[in-house]
């Protein structure tokens, strides 16, 4: 396929997409489903126009799926609500973690019990699924810095944890395979990998994001405007963060994460402190201490300013990369094992390590059964999986997993993204009448 045909194709999804928004907003489907029935009608399971090889080109597909999550796990943690207290960010913090270890876990035996992997390929392959995907959970993601939905905020703060929590079990995995050095008795693993890394991510992230807010704050006054400069601040920093983090043997997507909550934190405390009404900076901060300062208008801030572009970009990546999902899917890589994962994964693995890690909580049990099935899978698991071949996967065994992930990914955007309205829809609906009912 040449790249004027690519441009024509890109250019025909985007048009369509942008003039039929309205349209696709009141059916039963996301757009990511558009996109990833347009490239399998394109690719070599339809028209065979285009194929897209992940092996072939795994290091291509690992740099792109790279700066989607990046850019979207920046975006989630700005959306985060402050102050931050630990009742509120527990459940999403026992699902990024807890969650995460129980899923891995089960998908592990089901790998090596049933499809009879390895246990260093089952930890890979558990490691590579267990991640839900910020760029493609659009519906159930916070909508807008400081939103209060507890649902939303659970989901989008497990996404944006979990792309890094992880990292630590992608590695352990390929280290049982020979491809990792994890040391005696995997005490590498556990200090270097698992303490090192979570930690120092986070430290770096909520310093430099920190930081930078104060820096935004200093040097920009009262009713200014830099919409501009303020895009290119925010991917700075996502690209410092991470250049940094990375650098220093510690989890890059966490950082950015945490960057992104540091950043927003830390404004918001200087507005309020400043008694800046918080309607102004739609956040749920507390009432400003001074009456008389309520009518002060907002600085624009880096976050909020620009988190839009940050929105526009997420959108753009999500088409480009669901479109090449579509055009790697092989006719051969529907097998019974593919969709007996799957369904592991869907029905069993995502509820009982939400019940799990939300055990214990103030979660209510609506809200438990809507986590444990929103759980979507999507481009987070392909970078770990262009990580994993990038980094000394066997090819025999690459190809075994490329089409259980592939197939997984697929079957996760068209079930979820096909129950996900309808489900929201009568959520709402309940939340509202037991709400008129209380009254």
């Amino acid at each position: 396929m040449e790249t004027t045909h690519w441009f024509l194709l890109v250019g025909l999804l985007m048009l369509a997409r942008g003039l039929t928004a309205s349209l696709i907003g009141t059916l039963p489907l996301t757009a990511a489903i558009v996109y990833l029935l347009a490239g399998i009608a394109l690719g070599p399971s339809g028209l065979d126009v285009f194929h897209f090889d992940p092996l072939e080109q795994a290091s291509v597909l690992e740099v792109a799926t790279e700066v989607a999550v990046l850019i979207s796990l920046f975006s989630a943690g700005v959306k985060m609500p402050v102050p931050v207290r630990l009742p509120r960010w527990r459940p999403a913090l026992m699902l990024a973690w807890g969650g995460m270890l129980v899923s891995v876990l089960l998908v592990t035996a089901f790998s090596v019990l049933v499809l009879g992997l390895p246990v260093g390929a089952g930890i890979l392959l558990g490691a590579v699924l267990a991640p839900t995907d910020p760029v493609l959970a659009t519906d159930v993601q916070s909508r807008h810095p400081g939103d209060n939905d507890e649902l939303r905020f659970t989901l989008t703060s497990e996404a944006g944890m979990n792309d890094g929590t992880a990292f630590p079990f992608v590695v352990l995995g390929l280290g049982l395979l020979g491809q990792h050095e994890i040391g005696p008795f995997g005490l590498r693993w556990l200090l270097v990998d698992v303490l090192w890394a979570t930690l120092a991510a986070i430290a770096i992230g909520v310093l430099l994001g920190a930081l930078m807010a104060r820096a935004g704050w200093a040097l920009r006054g009262p009713q200014t405007k830099h919409e501009v400069l303020d895009d290119f601040v925010g991917l700075g920093l996502i690209a410092v963060v991470y250049g940094l983090t990375v650098t220093v043997l510690a989890w890059g997507f966490l950082a950015v994460f945490f960057a992104g909550v540091g950043l927003r934190q830390t404004e918001l405390a200087l507005a309020r402190k400043a008694g800046i009404r918080p309607e102004l900076l739609n956040a749920d901060v507390a009432e400003p201490a001074d009456p008389q300062a309520a009518g002060i208008e907002s600085p624009a801030i880096v976050s909020a300013e620009a988190l839009v572009f940050k929105e526009h970009l997420e959108r753009l990546s999500e088409l480009m990369l669901v479109l090449l999902l579509g055009g790697m899917m092989l006719t051969h890589y529907w097998s019974w094992s593919a969709l007996a994962l799957a369904g592991f994964l869907f029905f069993v693995a995502r509820p009982l390590s939400v019940l799990a890690s939300l055990a214990g909580t103030a979660t209510s049990w609506r809200i438990r059964w809507m986590c444990g099935w929103f759980g979507i899978r999507g481009i987070g698991c392909l970078y770990y999986l262009m990580y994993a071949i990038n980094h000394g996967l066997p090819e025999a065994l690459a190809r075994d997993m490329i089409a259980l992930v592939l197939v997984t990914v697929v079957l996760s955007i068209l079930v979820h993204g096909m129950t996900v309205k309808p489900m929201l829809r009568r959520f709402w609906r309940r939340s509202r009448e037991r709400e008129a009912g209380g009254n």
